[in-house]
């Protein structure tokens, strides 16, 4: 991402033929989508940029979003909220921005990698980005969908069984402590340690959990669709499913890059109506949230759409 200043751009939006848009939505995972289908049915003139990267992407199956007892798969979801704000004469521009230009007058130039746009107010629904463990043999679970980053999600469908945490630092061993509320037999593997290992030690003894000797080395599938875990020490042990406790990374460049304030974990901040502390640029979703919900995106973005109607009808 490249930060440059207005006085960078060749023309002043207005003499550049560039149209005011009412806001320019980036990304279009679930916050995005339910955003853009807000505004445009408060007649908005928005475009939601989206990279392709939403998280939701990678969800194979979500149990715990409402209104889906059987559950639904990410894909199918975004696929449904795009058919959906089809109907009020939405689309999402399949592009990328690099840079985000703050005009004198508190408007912006939305920089896209084939062209701009010109908007009154910008929303940040651009999500975080996972951490994986860098284990040879990861990439494989992820396909096996063994492999799992969310147990507020899906812990539910794995109550009593054997769980393994991969973790390296206190964060891990919480995450791993929380999952003991669905299984009793979880497991901490440790991968290269953040966390001095007498910290760690003392952190999975008060939590009551199993801590497996050693560090990580090779992950695998196993004949009986087990995820498999070969330690330093040679040994190898078998888990119904393993979670990664690592944390993730929220991809707030772009509204840093505006000055806009951001938390411990590099959430953006926002106050009770999705506003940062940039007048006019707005966050939902899980760039705001540490809890990263589909319900709770869904939830920030329609606060958000509404206080960027409200704002634009008063101004």
């Amino acid at each position: 991402m490249t930060v440059i200043d207005i006085d960078d751009l060749i023309e002043d939006p207005k003499d550049g033929g560039l149209e005011l848009l009412d806001c320019v939505v980036v990304g279009a995972g679930p916050a995005g989508l339910t955003a853009g289908l807000y505004l445009r049915r408060f007649h908005r003139n928005v475009r939601i940029v989206d990279a392709g990267a939403s998280r939701a992407l990678q969800i194979s199956r979500s149990n715990n979003c409402p209104g889906f007892p059987s559950g639904v798969a990410g894909v199918q979801l975004l696929e449904r909220m795009v058919r959906h704000l089809r109907q009020v004469d939405g689309f999402v521009l399949h592009d990328t921005v690099s840079h985000i230009l703050r005009h004198p007058d508190d408007s912006f130039v939305v920089c896209l990698s084939h062209e701009k746009l010109w908007t009154r107010n910008v929303l940040l629904c651009t999500g975080v980005k996972d951490r994986q463990p860098d284990v040879a043999g990861v990439d494989a679970l992820v396909s096996a969908d063994l492999l799992r980053q969310c147990p507020v999600c899906d812990g539910y469908e794995f109550t009593g069984k054997h769980i393994g945490v991969i973790g390296n630092s206190l964060h891990g061993v919480k995450e791993a402590a929380f999952i003991r509320h669905f299984s009793a037999n979880v497991s901490f593997i440790e991968i290269a340690a953040k966390t001095p290992c007498t910290r760690l030690d003392v952190a999975v003894h008060s939590a009551g959990l199993h801590r497996i000797p050693g560090v990580a080395r090779h992950l695998a599938v196993d004949a009986d669709h087990k995820a498999f875990v070969t330690m330093d020490d040679g040994s190898g042990h078998r888990f119904d499913v393993l979670y990664a406790a690592l944390g993730a990374d929220p991809r707030s460049q772009l509204g840093s890059a505006l000055g806009a304030s951001v938390d411990e974990r590099g959430n953006l901040v926002t106050d009770a109506h999705s506003k940062t502390s940039v007048p006019h640029l707005y966050a939902a979703g899980d760039v705001v949230s540490a809890l990263d919900q589909i319900s709770v995106a869904v939830g920030h973005a329609a606060i958000a759409a509404t206080a960027i109607h409200n704002d634009l009808s008063s101004a």
